[in-house]
C-alpha cells in the first residue's frame, strides 16, 4: 500500500521533479562554466603580464649587448624581470613553467656575459622565444 502511494505521488508530481531535475543541473553547468570562465581569464591575464615582462626582458638584453653603454641595458635590471616571470608563470599550466625555469637558469647562467659575449646574448634571447612561444600556443588554445 505504501509503495502504491509512493509511486502515485511521483505520478502526481512528475512535472515538478523533471524541473527540479532541470533546475538543478542548469545550476551545475552556470557554476561549472564560471569556474572555467575565471579561470581562463585569470590565465589569460597571467599570460599577457609575463608576455610583456619577457619583452621588457629582451629590450634589456638587445641594450646589454648591442649598446653597452646605455643604462637601459643594466642586466641587473632583469632580474626584477625574471622573478616577475617566474612567479606569474606557476599560475600558467605546463610547459610553461619548465620553459621559464630554463630561461631563469640561462639567465643565472649568463647576465654578466651579456655585454661581451654574443653566445650568451643568443641563449637567453633563445630561452625568451621559447617561453614566448609557449604562452602564444597557450594563448591561442583557450576559447
Amino acid at each position: 500500500m505504501e509503495r502504491q502511494a509512493i509511486s502515485a505521488q511521483v505520478h502526481n508530481n512528475i512535472i515538478a521533479l523533471i524541473s527540479l531535475i532541470v533546475t538543478l543541473s542548469t545550476l551545475l553547468y552556470i557554476v561549472w562554466r564560471e569556474e572555467a570562465t575565471e579561470q581562463n581569464r585569470n590565465i589569460r591575464q597571467a599570460s599577457f603580464e609575463v608576455l610583456k615582462n619577457l619583452g621588457e626582458l629582451q629590450v634589456i638584453v638587445n641594450y646589454a649587448h648591442y649598446e653597452p653603454t646605455n643604462s637601459m641595458g643594466n642586466p641587473v635590471l632583469g632580474w626584477g624581470r625574471i622573478a616577475l616571470i617566474t612567479d606569474l608563470s606557476e599560475l600558467l599550466p605546463p610547459p610553461i613553467p619548465e620553459k621559464v625555469k630554463l630561461l631563469k637558469e640561462s639567465w643565472q647562467s649568463n647576465w654578466q656575459s651579456l655585454k661581451t659575449d654574443q653566445k650568451s646574448t643568443d641563449l637567453v634571447s633563445s630561452n625568451i622565444d621559447d617561453s614566448r612561444e609557449a604562452i602564444l600556443d597557450l594563448l591561442n588554445k583557450i576559447k
